[in-house]
């Protein structure tokens, strides 16, 4: 099982090396981790050993964010080395001040990740969510270091629970502590042996409640907003904007701000080719053109989790794909959030449906029929509002109880 891991992780390799020549994110990721060891070797001091943790990409920074903020606010003094596998991660987070250094995680090989613990000297080491590499975990755990997993999720269907899935299994003989999302996470760890599971909640909580908490303001879509019902699209991709520009036609009294996962202008233009009514870009809008259209595109990064505040009701885009973004997001605010049907990895999804707060839409149809109801039916709408606050406040404190068990 060995050799075909690591003839797994030499073949990834190669296929990286060969999209990148057309691919950005595959340049990104071969080129990010050019003269990795230089850079590493540069900036650490062995003899003060930093927290390592590591991101697998974007979303799951924002649960590690909590965590990082928290040990730096319990002792300052303390040095802390961020890794990522994506671009989506590191890219958008390379200059995060919270960390005193941030890399590309080396892919996972044997001497890489010798080589790696070896510059680092890891007085400890947090991984979020998952990432499980055979050979850093297992170098980890032959050196005594304590690893843990924060904000951790498991499902019946992964290979760890699985008849063949012994070798696979001992990847989690590394850590020393399991700090999942949920009792059914606990439950199958412990169907497999592991009893150093604690339910704590995932940290996104208290993430997004500090974001709400200092969220900007945005006098253009403050007035693009007034006096309207509005829906947010956040993060969305093609599929889900095939089904929520139709509805600036369909509900012409509805305000429509969509913010898409990828702002290039080839993307833009394609959604402005796609609209039914002439749409504004937040980046080309004045006040007086914002008032007058029903569709305004933000081509930019950075304001999404600002501009929920200015939702009646959210969509979150990439249930149509892969899977859907960050819901919590919106839901903070006290916002019904609307998701295409790949949502059942998310734990927070199935929360927010189970508490009526949170809806998955299959088709345009029941997109706008659902859309409708929500907008006219006051008692309905206030339910979903309410539920999707308290939600939110019911999850907050993951992070301390961490904090409080780590150390």
């Amino acid at each position: 099982m060995v050799f075909l891991y690591n003839l797994s992780i030499r073949l990834y390799q190669l296929l990286v090396n060969f999209a990148s020549l057309f691919n950005t994110k595959a340049k990104l990721f071969r080129i990010g981790r050019k003269n990795i060891w230089e850079k590493i070797s540069k900036q650490i001091d062995p003899a003060n050993p930093p927290i390592w943790i590591h991101c697998s990409s974007l979303g799951e920074f924002e649960q590690g964010r909590p965590v990082i903020e928290a040990i730096k606010q319990k002792d300052p003094n303390k040095k802390i080395l961020l890794t990522f596998f994506s671009p989506s991660g590191y890219e958008v987070r390379k200059n995060y001040p919270g960390a005193d250094y941030i890399f590309y995680l080396p892919l996972d090989t044997k001497r890489n990740a010798k080589r790696f613990i070896n510059l680092i000297n890891p007085q400890m080491a947090i991984f979020v969510k998952y990432e499980f590499w055979y050979h850093y975990l297992n170098v980890l755990k032959q050196r005594n270091i304590s690893t843990y997993l924060v904000s951790g999720i498991f499902r019946s269907n992964q290979i760890f629970f699985k008849p063949y899935g012994k070798w696979y299994r001992n990847f989690l003989k590394a850590f020393s502590s399991f700090f999942v999302q949920n009792n059914t996470s606990k439950a199958l760890l412990e169907s497999i042996g592991y009893s150093n599971v604690v339910v704590t909640g995932d940290t996104r909580y208290d993430r997004v409640s500090k974001i709400a908490s200092e969220a900007k303001d945005i006098p253009l879509v403050k007035t693009f907003a007034e006096g309207h019902k509005v829906l947010v699209a956040g993060s969305t991709w093609p599929k889900d904007e095939e089904i929520i520009l139709p509805l600036a036609k369909e509900i012409p009294d509805l305000k429509i701000i969509l913010v898409p996962h990828e702002i290039e202008e080839s993307h833009i233009q394609e959604i402005i080719r796609k609209s039914p009514t002439p749409p504004v870009r937040f980046t080309d809008s004045d006040f007086n053109n914002a008032k007058e259209s029903n569709i305004l595109i933000v081509d930019t990064i950075g304001l999404l989790s600002s501009i929920y505040q200015y939702a009646t009701v959210a969509y979150i885009g990439g249930g149509f794909g892969a899977g859907i973004h960050n819901t919590l997001e919106a839901a903070v605010y006290g916002v019904p959030v609307i998701f295409g049907p790949n949502y059942n990895k998310f734990q927070e999804a199935k929360d927010l449906i189970d508490k009526k707060a949170g809806f998955s839409i299959k088709s345009y149809n029941e997109f706008k029929n659902l859309l409708n109801s929500l907008l006219t039916h006051k008692n309905t709408y206030q339910l979903a509002a309410n539920q999707a606050k308290e939600l939110v406040n019911s999850g907050v404190g993951a992070t301390q109880k961490i904090i409080e068990l780590i150390f």
